[in-house]
């Protein structure tokens, strides 16, 4: 749905303002915000297979319950399976293997810097790699001793919000449909076809920008991986699905993938730098295919807004909250701006303002009718009528 041809300079106006409100109240309630989008992600995620327990039989709540009882379990079973694998020897602990990881990274700018001095003189009478040592040894020397734990228990007071996320996808699954009709029903007559194909375009807009980011992430995560694969650096399935999630956040998520993909390969071969400059190139080629091949075939498709439009508002959306206006702008205004599309078409629709007019008028009309008739039989039934 192209709205550029269809909606007035007005209306884009009302739809980036209450875009940009939307994204104010969600970071005040950043707390509540967070598991409704991820429990909304899992709706669309499961939706699809609880329609086919449907369609074969199975009422809705217990499709939805079947699905939900399923997706737990086999999150509970990858949850188990990777904290397995990654457990290592008995003495190899997160606090090590996070200090062996920030060595690795201070390794592959130490050499770089050492590069870079062989290769122009000037910079080595300037120790440049003493420098940049000394300040990078100042802000990361007992790094884990003290952030760790401040991480730990900023993960720990999140977690039991994000468990409202399978919480609310279960009732979203199982009464979406009830919402629907209990929205529908607080519509007047006149805008009633209006306000179904309202809600049905709303819900398409969200399931179809949702599924579109699944597709761009298991690309990215599929071309990361590979390219990983081919130039040695270890873990790179598991490496590449976690950059492909950190780009939903644009520009930040893209800076955090790259750093850690240059900090895996660097721990891999602390010797040979090269092979952290592979993993850099590898990264830029899949972000390059990221943006001019796989994102118009995924939510290009889903969101039709113009490219300047996008650009700008994720500037706005950055400005205004931060990661999480980022990660949050497009999808809000996808759905704003069918949202305000369909209500600009029906305010200005002769004919839809003339029936709601209408039937305020017969509505009036009837209720005076009722009135007199309730007049007239109270006073047929009156004492004084008899007489």
């Amino acid at each position: 749905m192209n709205g550029g041809g269809r909606a007035g300079p007005v209306v884009w106006t009302g739809i980036i303002a209450a875009t940009c409100v939307l994204l104010l109240v969600v970071q005040q309630v950043l707390w509540l915000a967070l598991p409704f989008i991820f429990g909304t992600v899992l709706h669309y995620i499961l939706v699809g297979p609880m329609q086919r327990l449907v369609r074969a039989g199975h009422g809705r709540n217990s499709a939805a319950l079947m699905v939900c009882l399923l997706f737990l379990a086999l999150s509970a079973l990858a949850l188990a399976a990777a904290l397995n694998w990654s457990r290592g020897p008995e003495e190899a602990t997160w606090e090590k293997t996070l200090g062996l990881y920030l060595d690795g990274g201070l390794a592959f700018v130490h050499n770089s810097t050492a590069l870079l001095e062989q290769r122009f003189p000037m910079l080595a009478e300037m120790r440049l790699t003493a420098t940049v040592n000394g300040l990078l040894r100042a802000h990361t020397e007992h790094f884990a001793e003290k952030h760790l734990g401040t991480i730990l228990m900023g993960l720990a007071t999140w977690i039991p919000s994000l468990l409202l996320a399978p919480f609310l996808s279960f009732f979203f699954l199982r009464d979406g449909l009830r919402f629907k009709k209990f929205l529908a029903r607080a519509v007047p007559n006149a805008y009633f076809e209006r306000a179904l194909y309202l809600l049905h375009e709303v819900d398409q807009t969200a399931r179809r920008y949702f599924e579109g980011l699944l597709r761009l992430t298991v690309l990215d995560a599929a071309v990361l991986a590979l390219g990983l694969w081919t130039i040695g650096v270890s873990s790179p399935l598991l490496l590449g699905l976690f950059c492909a999630v950190l780009a939903w956040v644009p520009i930040v998520g893209s800076i955090a993938g790259c750093l850690l993909v240059v900090i895996v390969a660097s721990t891999d071969a602390p010797a040979n730098p090269f092979i952290a400059y592979g993993a850099i190139g590898v990264f830029v080629l899949v972000r390059l295919l990221d943006d001019f091949v796989f994102l118009p075939l995924t939510l290009g498709r889903s969101i039709r807004v113009h490219p300047l439009v996008t650009v700008l508002m994720i500037f706005v959306g950055g400005a205004l909250a931060g990661v999480v206006g980022l990660m949050l702008v497009l999808p809000l205004l996808g759905v704003v701006m069918v949202v305000g599309e369909t209500l600009g078409r029906l305010m200005t629709n002769p004919r839809l303002r003339a029936r709601h007019r209408h039937a305020r008028a017969l509505r009036a009309r009837q209720a005076a009718v009722d009135l007199d008739i309730g007049r007239e039989r109270r006073g047929a039934a009156s004492p004084e009528a008899g007489l």
